[in-house]
């Protein structure tokens, strides 16, 4: 095919199509910044439509200052392509600012105008840091819970102890004795978390579809930890099933509504949103496989709370990191273990009035045959 071929094989229509299916978005404007055209990605991203978009200025959209204004500028004055990493991208107009990296392009064929593609990065950026926390993790364990059960053995004595104290020890002693094994308790019971760390044996899988999990959960929740508290749902029914463990699972969805729940405790009106959804763009590299790993499975756990302080939200699934006074910061640490134990990731988006935290799980291949055995079998 000639280079005049190649160029008549794609009509406009058919190079408009290809750009709106673009996951990236894309915004075209004119020397003077004015807005142009924008893809569907880009309306989801800056959270307005085509038609409101065109109506305004990149300087609209784009917090004060930023480096893409003098990108554009600089593009259009050079005509060739240029790219900014790292760059804060929105405003308070359209939500949040997001990091991404920016590529920016003359058109050709029409002067005087700019195409921007944004490529997001707080979702790499998120899992590259639990890429690297989970190894760091791996070498820490092993020691952690040597020590846990060597500390558990003078524990046990000295919980016996206080026990014989408590029956010899007179009745303005015994509170003391007491405080003495109730501390031991509490002290074998933060061990007995920091163990959960290091083991490594292989859970029991099956096809689980992650609705009964949320359902269960909910229930749970509504009767125990989040009383008062307004549940919503917003689901995708065809949401195929993820290969995991029923009661981890559980254990990490509850985890999330009860912090969530703490949060809302001086809220007018706590209200905790699960929300499911399909995403098959986000793809990751794991040590030890060849081949990219498919996370489409999108769980949200959502709450209207004060949100998490921007200080400790990048060390959130760090071990020891809380916000609560008498919290052993384990919590959001065992929920990341499991997680990361399933071949997912999480990861939290706060401000105050909304936190989102995201679980992203792949759907493991034998998971469809094992359905398949199960509906042929007699």
């Amino acid at each position: 095919m000639t280079s005049e071929q190649a160029k008549t094989a794609l009509a406009p229509a058919s190079t408009t199509a290809i750009i709106q299916a673009l996951p990236q978005p894309i915004i075209v404007c004119r020397e003077d910044r004015q807005i142009v055209f924008v893809n569907y990605a880009a309306e989801a991203f800056f959270g307005a439509s085509l038609s409101v978009l065109t109506r305004q200025r990149l300087d609209d959209l784009i917090a004060f200052g930023s480096p893409i204004i003098s990108l554009v500028e600089t593009v259009v004055l050079r005509q060739a392509p240029m790219t900014e990493y790292r760059v804060r991208v929105g405003s308070s107009r359209f939500g949040d600012e997001r990091v991404a990296d920016v590529f920016a392009s003359p058109l050709s064929d029409s002067q005087g105008q700019v195409a921007l593609l944004i490529q997001e990065r707080t979702m790499a950026d998120k899992i590259d840091r639990q890429m690297v926390s989970r190894g760091a993790a791996r070498s820490v364990t092993g020691l952690a819970s040597m020590l846990a059960h060597e500390i558990k053995n003078p524990l046990s004595g000295i919980r016996g102890a206080a026990q014989l104290l408590e029956q010899t020890v007179s009745s303005d002693e015994i509170p003391l004795a007491r405080l003495i094994r109730e501390e031991t308790d509490r002290i074998v019971h933060l061990l007995d978390r920091v163990e959960v760390f290091g083991d490594e044996r292989p859970m029991e899988r099956e096809p689980i579809n992650i609705h009964v999990i949320l359902d269960r959960v909910k229930l749970l929740a509504r009767n125990g930890v989040a009383r008062g508290v307004t549940f919503s749902e917003e689901y995708d029914p065809s949401l195929p099933p993820v290969y995991g463990n029923r009661d981890q699972l559980i254990q990490v969805i509850l985890n999330l509504v009860k912090n969530a729940s703490e949060a809302l405790e001086r809220t007018q009106k706590p209200e905790i949103k699960f929300s499911t959804a399909f995403r098959p763009g986000i793809r990751i590299s794991v040590t030890g496989v060849s081949e990219r790993i498919s996370l489409p499975l999108e769980i949200v756990i959502e709450d209207n709370g004060p949100g998490v302080p921007p200080d400790i939200l990048p060390f959130l699934f760090d071990p020891f990191v809380t916000t609560k006074q008498n919290g052993s910061g384990l919590g959001l640490a065992l929920v990341a273990k499991i997680v990361g134990d399933h071949g997912g990731v999480i990861d939290c988006d706060s401000r105050p009035g909304r936190t989102r935290f995201r679980i992203l799980l792949p759907v493991a291949s034998g998971a469809f045959q094992a359905i398949q055995e199960e509906e042929t079998a007699p």
